[in-house]
């Protein structure tokens, strides 16, 4: 299967990141490339791209769309460690950074990766598929208490007890080895008359995939890092697909470029805290009403674009 993925805001996110042609630039989510193929249009002999991506696959296809430049390098790692990556390679700060943290199509259409709830294949869910905890292990080893936790946290799933329940009565005669049989389960503890609005497993599949990959517990570290990778003026994009990833980007970008804790009623601050960031856009940028039309994915996209600002 062709490595498929539809770069979601694109426009917005070039415009945003305002490139320097001599500049370093950081995709911490390679993936197809798109985005990364279109920064480095921009750029000169003498700026760089850096792209990272855990998923092997996303690498050797990255590697043969962007072959025709030589100013690429290619990182297997995930961005929660961008410090460790730069620092391997000797980069001190960079001028730019871009997250997307949307699941790709080629990761979502190809069946055997275990993240559709339409296509059958074995629970795995595995962005790395190094890694080894999948979402087999999560189904069939968590305990209930575990389930709804992140049903509910990750999933924001309002039949969160239903579920877990179903689940876990389930694989007392047999363990759950199939999203299809995953997917049945979620159908079947989901009253009908709730069943209108997409496919009934879709939050729990959501829920299971960020807890496969801990993409929650290390996005606060990966966007505080990347800040201060930047340099003064560098600006860091990031693309959110659900209100999990995009309340965390919004907290931290808020606290950082408005951190003083002094009581309201002061006069003037005397906590000494200094912000690191100016927000660039204080509302997120949204796709348009003809990428939406034309790209369903890019719907529930949000763009929240951030400034490093001289600690001086």
């Amino acid at each position: 299967m062709e490595f498929k993925h539809i770069s979601v805001l694109l426009e917005e996110v070039l415009e945003n990141l305002n490139i320097k042609e001599e500049g370093i630039y950081v995709d911490c989510t390679l993936g197809g490339a798109g985005h990364s193929s279109e920064i480095l249009k921009k750029l000169n002999s003498e700026g760089l791209l850096i792209g990272i991506d855990q998923d092997t696959e996303a690498l050797s296809f990255a590697k043969k769309k962007l072959e025709q430049f030589e100013n690429v390098k290619y990182i297997h790692s995930n961005f929660h460690d961008i410090k460790e990556v730069l620092d391997r390679i000797g980069i001190e700060k960079v001028d730019g950074i871009l997250m997307d943290l949307g699941v790709s199509s080629y990761q979502l259409d190809k069946a055997e990766r275990g993240f559709s709830y339409m296509k059958d294949a074995p629970l795995d869910m595995r962005m790395n598929s190094e890694d080894t905890r999948t979402a087999y292990d999560v189904v069939n080893e968590y305990s209930k208490a575990e389930l709804m936790r992140i049903l509910r946290e990750y999933g924001e799933e309002k039949f969160t007890p239903r579920i877990a329940d179903r689940i876990c009565r389930y694989r007392e005669t047999k363990p759950i080895e199939s999203t299809l049989e995953l997917a049945e389960i979620v159908s079947q503890a989901i009253p009908k008359k709730f069943q209108k609005n997409g496919h009934p497993a879709k939050k729990t599949f959501q829920a299971i995939r960020i807890e496969v990959n801990k993409e929650l517990e290390i996005l606060n570290k990966a966007i505080e890092d990347s800040i201060d990778m930047l340099n003064d003026g560098g600006r860091i994009a990031i693309i959110t697909f659900h209100s999990l990833e995009d309340r965390i980007v919004k907290t931290v970008f808020n606290r950082l470029s408005n951190p003083c804790t002094c009581p309201s009623d002061f006069p003037i601050c005397a906590c000494g805290k200094t912000a690191s960031i100016k927000l660039v856009s204080r509302k997120p940028i949204e796709p348009s009403e003809l990428e939406k039309s034309e790209n369903s994915r890019s719907k529930s996209a949000k763009l929240r674009v951030a400034e490093k600002i001289s600690s001086n």
